[in-house]
């Protein structure tokens, strides 16, 4: 085997190893939605409290990737993603005998979710850009999103079916368990970030990073944006299957369109990931955040049958996490690689700050009024809002970079 052929032999099982962790922890994740009738039957707590739960655990994702990048950062990414997938099942699995609202809450939002942070993006999109070359980057982080969308392509309806034949408590431990399967991929994604800092270099260290991060105008403009994707993001994964229930439509249309979702997005990260490396990455967040508000509209106005529902879900799986490769790599930019994970779990957090209120609001909203109709009026001035917030971004890479005027 040459040389060439090794190094491509490596490409490919660090995608693998990334794309299938994301696949797992995402897919179960991104499912959930389909279990929350079923949880408010069983349990009565009402759609308010369980969406709670669900929004708790949006939030408390977001909040874990700080830490288990930093942790990343130092003690290696393996040890991390061994961790957040144990976390994981356990959360889901135990999640069926959870009969209180603050139960459920430390279930799927503490355990579970806490979990599917450490094996998240920050950690995997970092692991990824220390191993590659930065000249594939770009493609690299948009295969690696689009195994989360496959997870949620291949598992949702999976799901669906396990709740059918075997019952709701059946199939979530039965997704518990299809989690362990990302357990191999830690040893091919083991190391840290500061091993990626040039030689003869004295790496940046944690504070020093953060502390530039919070100073330069474009991390924050990126983090505001990636906030209302949060918002959007986590409404259409916990409420999509109620929103096609208030539709008058069967709950087969609801697990095909977060399948439709998943797809079409394994599509918008691939062809995102591509164009990264051809046009400037603010300028494809403005485009994506835009098709979205008028998505959003477009389905508002629409009558809402079957057919209907699938295209706005495939449409929205367009953009659904297509913003990640462009952020990543803009985040990258900025500060380069040896704080990837500390910096990008930064920017996840904002991102699950918008995903606790545009989860907890769509459960709240529906409740109180019986439609989800308020709820997107919002999402379409956010995506309005974050379209025209990425604008002033400059990308152009300064030839002292940021980390180094700090330190």
């Amino acid at each position: 085997m040459n040389d060439t052929t090794k190094r491509r032999t490596a490409l490919w099982l660090v995608l693998l190893a990334a794309a299938g962790t994301f696949a797992l922890t995402m897919g179960v994740r991104q499912s959930m939605g389909l279990f929350l009738s079923p949880l408010n039957t069983s349990t009565g707590l009402g759609v308010a409290s369980i969406s709670l739960a669900f929004a708790f655990g949006q939030l408390w994702w977001g909040l874990t990737q700080p830490f288990a990048g930093a942790m990343a950062d130092r003690v290696g990414a393996g040890r991390v993603l061994i961790t957040g997938a144990l976390l994981v099942a356990l959360g889901t699995f135990i999640t069926p005998f959870m009969t209180t609202t603050w139960g459920l809450v430390f279930a799927i939002g503490v355990l579970a979710a806490g979990g599917a942070g450490m094996a998240g993006p920050a950690v995997l999109m970092s692991a990824t850009m220390r191993m590659i070359d930065p000249a594939r980057r770009g493609l690299a982080t948009g295969i690696v999103n689009a195994g989360g969308s496959f997870g949620q392509f291949a598992l949702a309806p999976v799901a669906a079916a396990l709740i059918l034949s075997t019952g709701w408590a059946s199939a979530m431990q039965v997704m518990a368990v299809l989690v362990l399967l990302c357990l191999p991929a830690a040893w091919v994604l083991r190391g840290n970030s500061m091993q990626s800092a040039p030689a003869g270099e004295k790496p940046v260290g944690t504070r020093e990073a953060v502390r530039a991060a919070l100073h330069h105008k474009g991390f924050l403009l990126l983090a505001a944006g990636f906030f209302v994707c949060g918002f959007h993001v986590a409404f259409l994964a916990t409420h999509l299957p109620g929103v096609v229930a208030a539709c008058g439509l069967s709950a087969q249309w609801g697990g095909w369109a977060l399948a439709m979702l998943g797809l079409f997005n394994i599509v918008g990260s691939i062809g995102i990931g591509w164009a990264v490396g051809r046009w400037r990455m603010k300028s494809l967040l403005s485009l994506i955040y835009a098709a979205r508000g008028i998505g959003v509209l477009l389905f508002l106005l629409a009558p809402k049958t079957g057919p209907v529902v699938l295209v706005f879900a495939a449409f929205m799986g367009l953009t659904f996490l297509s913003t990640v490769p462009p952020t990543a790599g803009l985040v990258a930019k900025f500060f380069g690689t040896a704080n990837m994970a500390t910096l990008f779990g930064m920017v996840m957090l904002t991102h699950q700050v918008g995903g606790f209120l545009g989860a907890w609001l769509g459960g709240t909203v529906f409740e109180r009024t019986g439609t989800y109709d308020w709820v997107w009026y919002i999402d379409i001035v956010l995506a309005a809002g974050a379209a025209l917030l990425h604008l002033p971004i400059r990308e152009e890479r300064p030839r002292r970079s940021a980390l180094a005027a700090a330190s």
